[in-house]
C-alpha cells in the first residue's frame, strides 16, 4: 500500500497567531513510502512586520516579504497540495497553530492527522542531549543543506529524520513495514512505555516480521 506524508515547516513573524504573528515562509516535502519525491518553498506576504530578532534568526527581511506572493494564495495552494494526506512537522504544535489559523481564516478544512517528529524522537532517542532539529540531524548525521530556520532546509531535515526514525524502528524491532498509526500512537505514550509498545505492536496487529539478515 502506498503511503504519502507531507512534511511542513513555517517561518513566522512571532511565536503565536493569537498574538498577531503571521507566516512569512512555508515549505513542503512529500514522502511516498520511504522516499522523498518532491519539495517546494515560498515566501508569502501577510502584511505583518517581522521584528529585528526574527530577521536576524531567519534571514528573511521585510523587504523580501513585501515582494512575495500573498498569504492567501500560498496557503490555498498548500491546502490543495496537502489534501487528505497526514502532515508531519518538528515541534508540530508550533507549525500546526499557524497552519490552522490561516486555513480557518480562509474557511478551509483542517488537516485530519498531524504527527510530531519531535515527540517521536524523544521516545526513540531518549539518550540524545537535545531533541532540537539541528541537534538530531547530527545524531547520526543526516543529509542537510541550506540554513536552519529557513523553511525548506528545516522541512527537508525533518523529512530525513522521519525516514531515519521509521528505518530504525524497522531494524531494531524487526518490522517489515512501519504503519502510520504506530507512529501516531508512539508520539502519545510516555517515554518509558516506548520500547514495550514497539515490541508488542506487531503481534497485536498481526504484522509480518522482517526475517532478513
Amino acid at each position: 500500500m502506498t503511503q504519502t506524508l507531507i512534511v511542513l515547516d513555517f517561518e513566522t513573524t512571532g511565536m503565536s497567531p493569537d498574538q498577531g504573528a503571521r507566516p512569512t515562509e512555508a515549505a513542503r516535502v512529500r514522502i511516498v513510502n520511504d522516499s522523498i519525491v518532491d519539495c517546494y518553498q515560498s515566501l508569502m506576504n501577510a502584511g505583518a512586520h517581522a521584528p529585528r530578532f526574527i530577521t536576524k534568526l531567519t534571514g528573511i527581511t521585510n523587504a523580501m516579504v513585501r515582494e512575495a506572493p500573498g498569504v492567501d494564495r500560498v496557503m490555498r495552494e498548500l491546502h490543495e497540495f496537502v489534501g487528505r494526506h497526514p502532515v508531519v512537522a518538528h515541534n508540530a504544535s508550533f507549525d500546526r497553530q499557524f497552519l490552522e489559523a490561516e486555513w480557518l481564516r480562509l474557511g478551509l478544512p483542517l488537516a485530519s492527522t498531524v504527527l510530531c517528529s519531535l515527540r517521536v524522537s524523544r521516545r526513540l532517542y531518549p539518550e540524545v542531549p537535545s531533541h532540537r532539529l539541528g541537534a538530531l540531524v547530527e545524531y547520526p548525521p543526516l543529509p542537510r543543506r541550506g540554513c536552519s530556520h529557513r523553511a525548506l532546509a528545516d522541512a527537508e531535515m525533518t523529512a530525513h529524520l522521519w525516514l531515519r526514525m521509521t528505518a530504525d524502528i524497522a531494524w531494531h524491532f524487526r518490522y517489515r513495514e512501519v504503519p502510520l498509526d504506530l507512529m501516531q500512537q508512539l508520539q502519545s505514550i510516555s517515554r518509558n512505555q516506548a520500547v514495550t509498545y514497539l515490541e508488542s505492536y506487531r503481534g497485536r496487529r498481526g504484522l509480518t516480521e522482517f526475517t532478513g539478515s
